[in-house]
């Protein structure tokens, strides 16, 4: 199939900043993508599993890998669309700033209702809204890096993103840890944490306005086909996007499920669980924030990026192979350290290494690189519900979870060698 013209907008002369201005953008990026991921973790993989588990305790994995599974079947498209739709927007605060503040607003919303959420059902269809509105606010958002930065400095950029996408994570589940027994506080505090981040961002990092940009409309059959990337015509797109998702299908289910993990594998009640996760998650932060900042300002010195993330890739296989040998708290510490040093520089080089292979068409840049984002939304929702069956046929044994993730981490890092563009 050839690749069709998707109705792009014509881009507007790219504005790089510089000096002081850069600064304060590195800077708000890694605020905003730090509380923006403490709530993602947070939210799912501490808050909303001790909600879901005292619905149905029995039940837990399977309603909770369902919910994770239509949340993210139907957000699919979110990032995306948001790139294909901000590459449009004629406004006084530019292109990306309004969809960063209508959809944080949304996503937020979402997030303060799910509390009064009784049933599954009930829970999913909050998180599809709350997991769609964010995923709008984060593709226009991860754009800016290749907006506003010129490409001597995308490492650097990716770098931040990418310790404070680590960073904020571990937070995110650290204050959720010992918010998990006051529901309603947790949900809350990231909910506002993140709309008031966002408005900063957005006042502290001006747009040119856009009002008077040429654009061409937006047509539903050519955006879909614009999904469809010519593995023949882009083939280190293509290798990116299947290493991505292979990183992602494996580390996902590990990382979602990771509270049922410390209860039904290492044996922690309740409390002790919700403890362990910030303990976890202060660990890892310890190696995560030094080793992706040093990743960012490394690849951009030495001009390598593809093996610093097959070297990330072997680092996380050997991390999930520790709680197999290690079936113990201690196991879990030590897989935690070894984890987030590979963690942290995967996330940041990656995206170092994604900007520069994607495809050379005009004017798709963001829409790019919402089709790349779904290398790793897609994973999220296969992975956890595959990891049911899993369990069910190895009779709850959550070390073939580990197994599974390691085999698919290795697959990804062999993906990443045939890149040729990039070194």
């Amino acid at each position: 199939m050839n690749e069709l013209n998707t109705g792009a907008a014509e881009m507007p002369v790219a504005e790089h900043v510089h000096g002081k201005r850069r600064n304060i953008l590195l800077g708000s990026l890694f605020v905003n993508f730090a509380v923006l991921f403490a709530l993602y973790n947070g939210v799912i993989n501490v808050l909303l599993p001790n909600q879901v588990a005292l619905l149905d305790p029995a039940h837990k994995a399977a309603n909770f890998s369902f919910i994770m599974f239509v949340t993210l079947l139907f957000t699919i498209v979110a990032t995306p669309l948001a790139g294909a739709l901000s590459d449009r927007v004629r406004s006084p605060l530019g292109r990306r700033s309004p969809f960063i503040l209508f959809a944080t607003m949304v996503g937020s919303a979402a997030v303060l209702c799910l509390i009064l959420m009784k049933t599954v059902a009930a829970i999913a269809v909050c998180m599809v809204v709350m997991s769609f509105a964010y995923n709008m606010m984060q593709g226009p958002m991860t754009t800016i890096v290749a907006d506003r930065l010129d490409e001597a400095n995308r490492g650097k950029g990716s770098g931040f993103v990418g310790a404070a996408q680590t960073a904020g994570g571990m937070g995110g589940i650290i204050l959720a840890g010992y918010l998990a027994n006051r529901l309603f506080t947790g949900y809350a505090v990231f909910a506002l944490a993140i709309v008031a981040t966002s408005l900063l961002f957005v006042v502290f990092n001006r747009e040119k306005s856009s009002a008077h940009d040429h654009v061409e409309p937006f047509h539903l059959g050519r955006f879909f086909t614009g999904f469809w990337v010519n593995p023949k015509t882009y083939p280190d797109f293509g290798w990116a996007f299947i290493g991505r998702f292979l990183m992602y299908l494996g580390i996902q289910s590990v990382i979602t499920l990771q509270l049922y993990i410390l209860q039904d594998y290492i044996h922690l009640d309740v409390t002790a669980s919700n403890h362990a996760m910030a303990i976890l998650s202060v660990i890892t932060a310890m190696t995560l924030v030094i080793s992706g900042l040093i990743s960012g300002y490394l690849s951009d010195l030495l001009k390598v990026y593809k093996y610093f993330v097959v070297f990330a890739s072997l680092v996380m296989a050997t991390a999930l192979s520790i709680p197999i040998m290690i079936p113990t708290l201690t196991g879990m510490y030590i897989y935690a350290a070894v984890f987030g040093l590979g963690y942290a520089a995967f996330i940041s080089i990656d995206l170092a290494l994604i900007t520069r292979v994607l495809p050379k068409r005009a004017n798709s840049s963001a829409r790019d690189m919402g089709v790349m984002t779904i290398a790793n939304v897609v994973p999220q929702a296969l992975s956890p519900i595959l990891a049911v069956p899993l369990l069910k046929a190895f009779d709850n044994n959550y070390a073939v979870v580990f197994v599974a993730a390691m085999v698919c981490v290795l697959m990804s890092s062999l993906c990443i060698l045939p890149i040729k563009s990039v070194k």
